[in-house]
């Protein structure tokens, strides 16, 4: 009975580990995972719900009215890839799954929609370009002349985007746009989103024992409150503090938050970190702890204005 209460134990922690990064009540949109290809982190502004116009060409080529949406873009396959879905309010819903395949470094983009249901899915493919995100599909216009559709995400940005579908001739000088939608980030969420993008950049930038990033998720005047010390305050002294000692790595780091608060341009969270470290004779210390962080948001930007930590044993 005791081994079979141990095997469901380290089965359930097994499962947790391995969807660390899938939707959770603290992270609803799920969370990037460092392991997937870098290219996944360019819909990074865009994982959220944004509320949209979108406006499209009727059969005779003049434009319909505008109509309310929905865009909602999270992370799925444990944060290796983005799901979206529209909400749209004549009833015309839809979605796609987008991955990026690295052997042929390429976007690939599958949709579906409620309207017309299919057995099999269409697909786009392509890359970023510049500052905006470009795909296509061959389509044929309609007086048979080859072609693709091409779709682009352009003006990204924390505050929303923009996206146009167009058919364009293959030389794509030929440009006929068929539908326009602008987005614009839902306030309620977005901060707690930045925060917790700015939690993971941390932990990683500990990882590459970069001492100066580190620095720079505080503010000029932020505070740290380290076990046994006395409060080390403003960036520069930040900064010593967090460079490793010669021969010592990270290896891994991680800050789990059990509840992140905004009040206007101020901010608080704790949880709890647990990582491990190499030490100069190649000896794996690992560590946890619990943390409690004050945020101010400074020119549009959420930054660490106090930190404290202290370890469990």
């Amino acid at each position: 009975m005791k081994l079979l209460i141990v095997l469901i134990l380290t089965s359930s922690l097994s499962i947790a580990q391995i969807s660390t990064y899938e939707s959770s009540s603290l992270h609803p949109f799920g969370l990037l995972n460092p392991k997937a290809p870098k290219e996944v982190a360019e819909y990074a502004p865009m994982i959220g719900t944004c509320d949209c116009i979108s406006t499209s060409r009727n059969p005779d080529g003049a434009w319909a009215d505008p109509q309310k949406m929905t865009w909602t873009f999270r992370y799925i396959l444990n944060g290796t890839a983005v799901q979206d879905e529209t909400i749209k309010e004549d009833g015309s819903h839809s979605g796609s799954i987008r991955q990026f395949i690295a052997d042929s470094s390429k976007w690939y983009v599958h949709w579906y929609s409620n309207k017309t249901p299919t057995t099999t899915l269409p697909a786009w493919e392509g890359t970023k370009r510049g500052d905006s995100i470009v795909l296509y599909k061959d389509q044929k216009a309609p007086n048979g002349v080859d072609g693709l559709f091409r779709l682009t995400f352009k003006n990204i940005s924390e505050a929303g985007y923009n996206w146009i579908g167009e058919w364009v001739n293959k030389e794509e000088t030929i440009v006929y746009p068929t539908w326009t939608i602008d987005c614009k980030k839902r306030q309620s969420g977005l901060d707690k989103e930045i925060i917790l993008r700015n939690t993971i950049a941390f932990s990683d930038a500990y990882m590459r024992g970069d001492a100066k990033a580190v620095s720079e998720f505080y503010t000029e005047d932020g505070k740290i409150f380290p076990n046994d010390s006395d409060i080390i305050s403003g960036r520069e002294a930040i900064e010593v503090r967090w460079t490793l000692p010669e021969g010592v790595t990270v290896l891994y780091h991680k800050v789990t938050p059990s509840e992140i608060k905004i009040i206007g341009d101020h901010a608080y969270d704790y949880g709890y970190y647990e990582g491990i470290t190499l030490s100069k004779d190649k000896k794996e210390q690992p560590f946890k702890g619990k943390y409690v962080i004050v945020w101010k948001k400074i020119d549009g930007k959420w930054k660490i204005y106090l930190d404290i930590w202290n370890r469990i044993k």
